[in-house]
């Protein structure tokens, strides 16, 4: 009697999970022994896959471990890594598992770049394999009995997840077999089957009849929703239903038989022979009707000896009245099983293979940090620098520290003759010459990857939009426009950021062309560059004097100031600290990350004193440069004023003024420099991102059109069939449609073929006959006066009573390969020797004809009976 439902296993396409899982890998993670081991273990998880999907599973307790440890280590990348259509795309292609597909079009199957996806085909096997290891079980045995019961409800936990969850996890609507309707049907199912174990072990252990019954009325319960939910619904395999309707009954009558026995024991004879009753009447109906798929035969017998038995002693012994089934009291429930909720892991034998990966959360968070790090760093840094540089422009232009420096007035002051040299060592003009010309090719080389990644998107978006057109509501996928929302809004910022790039290099150059000739002239020996500055000697009498010593206390103090800023900004550069320790405590706490509240605090109390100590350095600059400028006015004053002197100031002026565009725009070169050649590595990236996507999109489109042609060669092929002459009314009319169904083609006959004789005419009637004729009722139809000797000519008017047509013609009806067709009353043999032997007749031929096939039989001539004339059809 037994016979459980077992679920196939979904198919799945190869895939390499190793590639783009490593290529985001060494995107996103430093280069060392953490990158290697993460790759290893993406090479892991793609032996794993394979070992799951890629062989068929034996219907064992190792397989579905194996396919568990996958399903547990796909639910811990989820977080970890971004699978999705625009950055680690992986297509992963499942058929269906009850679609047997056709002849040219093969099985139904979807494909998705879905982390999603995945999970719920992997969970779906998960179940398909536990009911079929359930199905191979002993039941003869507790062991077997309580494996089966297991994994039928471990089954159907992971059925009952997928139909909460594959809307969700899913962007399209799912294959029918993992349809929320389909896998809710089938949770039941296994449910059903489980208590169906649990009403087995009762019976084996011999339980109370009452408890039984309750078992198995909950069982039948449980299969007649089932057989409910798919009664109307083309989704399940065919076989699958008259189980259901058969497993019903059988269930339903074990409870009746069960509380039969109840009854007996409380005295109730009536009530038991009411109940065998409606046992025997449950598996009659199963043995008629579903014999070929479940035996009954044992339980037909026990039941019926039972009722035999009851019967008998009802009639000699205790007559007590029979129930009717509906004045039966109704049999209570009690279950004993329940769905194995899915609680990862799954897998008793689960080891990460990523563990040592942070989530994509705090990896996000991580960035987001790091950038308001940077944010604040290069914040603090460009307050010091904008400071020192404001120091040196106010020094430059009271000459300072030159001027308290020139005491011969003909020669070149020592600060100048530093300065000189440090530009000189630099490289002089040659490097800032060299530095702005490499910055057009840098950018000329970034331009390039930018274009080339943008038309890789629009190429591919081109292509998709037509096959949109091309396809309509059949080209069911993400459309590249919406996708590549985020890549080209990337790519727009990339290309703002260029435009920006190119704006400060054009700056760059007008400020190194009105500074050139003053660099170059400090690129020179010192007897030139001292033959370029005017003699003079305005301070010679000044040197001792009180202010000149404050100038250069006060110059001192400012020196000191600028390096302990230089060394405030190698400091705050230094500073490092690594956050994923936080993020991952507020997100095992929480289950969420406040990132903006964490980031906030966190930075305030690393970098809480570098900018106090900032502050203080501007303050504090703030303070010299007033003294100084004060302490500036008195020596001017002091100092002797004449135009050699002047003259001899502002070239001085110019000079320090030319060294400090210098150190600015070789710095501001070699950042320009830097900056061109990170962002091209990070083009680079964008651009391999773009490839990898528009490859994933060129696998996706050559799956789905594959998949459009296949659907197409099994759509039935319906060719427009001009209106046949049949249908044609004899006014010259047309029949109006009856339905918009096809009507099967009528029987037509091939021109070539050679026409049949013309008909003999009719035999000579005899008076008697006539007479005879004469007396027949009113109602019969009479033979027609005569009949044309020689068939007319094609074309030639007459009666269409009376006149065969000129060419054969189908029957005006649908003919169909079962269905003969109008079959004409048979003329008398004798009457039409052309016709002989050309009908099977439908009764025994009388004496008086000779049977077809036969030789002509010599006998008198008899005179014909008066058959009414039929018309004419030519027979092929």
């Amino acid at each position: 009697m037994t016979n459980f439902i077992s679920v196939q296993l979904k198919k799945a396409s190869e895939v390499d999970l190793a590639k783009p899982l490593c290529k985001f890998i060494q995107q996103s993670y430093p280069g060392g022994d953490a990158q290697a081991e993460h790759c290893r273990a993406a090479e892991e998880l793609s032996k794993l896959r394979k070992s799951a999907l890629g062989r068929p599973l034996d219907k064992h307790e190792s397989a579905l471990e194996t396919l568990l440890r996958y399903y547990d280590q796909l639910c811990s990348i989820e977080p970890k890594f971004p699978f999705s259509e625009n950055q680690v795309c992986v297509t992963f292609t499942w058929k269906d598992a009850f679609d047997k597909g056709s002849l040219f079009g093969g099985s139904a199957k979807l494909a998705l770049a879905s982390l999603g996806y995945e999970k719920t085909c992997v969970l779906f096997n998960c179940g398909a394999l536990a009911s079929q290891i359930a199905a191979e079980q002993n039941l003869d045995n507790d062991e077997g009995l309580k494996a089966a019961a297991k994994h039928y409800q471990f089954a159907s936990g992971a059925f009952q997840h997928i139909k909460d969850t594959v809307l969700s996890a899913l962007s399209r609507e799912p294959t029918v077999d993992i349809s929320p309707d389909t896998v809710g049907t089938l949770s039941l199912i296994m449910l059903a089957q489980a208590q169906e174990v649990f009403f087995l072990k009762a019976t084996r252990d011999k339980m109370k009849d009452g408890i039984i019954a309750k078992l198995a009325n909950q069982a039948a319960d449980y299969y007649g929703d089932a057989y409910k939910q798919c009664q109307y619904k083309d989704t399940l395999p065919k076989e699958v239903f008259p189980v259901l309707a058969a497993k019903h009954c059988i269930m339903q009558a074990n409870a009746e038989y069960h509380q039969s026995i109840l009854a007996k024991q409380q005295k109730k004879f009536g009530e038991e022979i009411g109940r065998l009753q409606h046992a025997a009447d449950l598996v009659k109906t199963v043995a008629s009707r579903y014999d070929e798929y479940i035996n009954v035969k044992d339980l037909v017998d026990k039941i019926n000896r039972a009722l035999t038995a009851a019967k008998k002693d009802n009639d000699f012994i205790y007559h007590d009245r029979v129930p009717d089934l509906k004045d039966l009291e109704s049999i209570g429930k009690a279950t004993l099983v329940k769905s194995t909720p899915v609680v990862v892991p799954l897998s008793q034998k689960f080891t990460d293979l990523f563990e040592k990966m942070v989530p994509l959360q705090v990896q996000q968070s991580v960035s987001v940090y790091n950038q308001r790090k940077a944010d604040l760093v290069n914040r603090l840094i460009a307050q010091m620098r904008e400071a020192t540089n404001l120091a040196n422009g106010v020094l430059a232009s009271l000459n300072l520290p030159a001027a308290i420096e020139d005491v011969s007035g003909d020669t070149v002051p020592q600060s100048i003759l530093n300065k000189s040299k440090s530009v000189i060592e630099q490289g002089g003009i040659q490097t800032v010459d060299q530095l702005i010309k490499d910055l057009p090719e840098l950018l000329q080389r970034n331009k390039e990857i930018l274009d080339e990644s943008l038309r890789l998107l629009d190429e591919e978006e081109t292509t998709d939009n037509d096959l949109r057109t091309k396809f309509k509501e059949r080209w069911q996928r993400t459309p590249s426009n919406e996708l590549y929302k985020p890549l080209r809004a990337e790519g727009a910022n990339y290309h703002n950021i260029l435009n920006k790039a190119v704006q400060a290099d054009g700056q760059v150059k007008e400020r190194y062309q009105s500074h050139r000739d003053t660099i170059a002239l400090l690129c020179k020996p010192e007897s030139e560059l001292n033959a370029a500055i005017p003699s003079a000697n305005p301070a010679k009498t000044l040197q001792g004097s009180e202010v000149v010593n404050v100038l250069r206390t006060l110059l001192a103090n400012l020196d000191e100031v600028k390096k302990e800023r230089e060394q405030l900004e190698n400091d705050l550069k230094s500073v490092n600290f690594d956050m994923t320790s936080k993020f991952l405590t507020a997100l095992a706490q929480d289950g969420a990350i406040n990132e903006e509240a964490i980031s906030v605090t966190e930075l305030d109390r690393i970098y809480g004193s570098y900018t106090q100590k900032v502050q203080e350095s501007l303050k504090k600059q703030e303070e010299l440069l007033k003294s100084i400028q004060n302490a500036h006015q008195d020596f001017s004053k002091m100092k002797q004023s004449n135009n050699e002197s002047n003259l001899r100031e502002e070239v001085l002026k110019n000079l320090a003024v030319a060294n400090d565009n210098f150190v600015e725009l070789v710095a501001n070169l070699k950042e320009g420099t830097k900056f061109y050649n990170e962002l091209t590595e990070i083009l680079l990236k964008f651009q391999n991102k773009c490839s990898d996507i528009v490859f994933a999109r060129k696998t996706e489109r050559d799956e789905l059109l594959k998949d459009l042609q296949q659907s197409i060669a099994r759509e039935p092929s319906a060719p427009s069939i001009p209106l046949p002459t049949y249908q044609t009314t004899s006014g010259g009319g047309t029949k109006p449609a009856a339905s918009s169904t096809p009507t099967p083609a009528p029987r037509t006959m091939v021109g070539t073929k050679p026409q049949p004789p013309a008909r003999p005419p009719p035999p000579v009637i005899s008076a008697a006959s006539s007479s005879s004729s004469a007396s027949a009722p009113s109602g019969t139809a009479a033979a027609p006066a005569a009949a044309p000797a020689v068939a007319p000519a094609p074309g030639a008017s007459a009666p269409a009573a009376s006149t065969a047509p000129s060419q054969a013609q189908g029957p005006p009806y649908p003919t169909y390969p079962a269905y003969p067709g109008y079959c004409q009353m048979p003329m008398p043999m004798g009457y039409n020797p052309y016709m002989y032997g050309q009908y099977n007749l439908p009764y025994a031929p009388s004496p008086v004809y000779q049977n077809p096939g036969q030789a002509p039989y010599m006998a008198p001539q008899q005179p014909g009976y008066p058959f009414p004339q039929q018309p004419y059809y030519s027979q092929q």
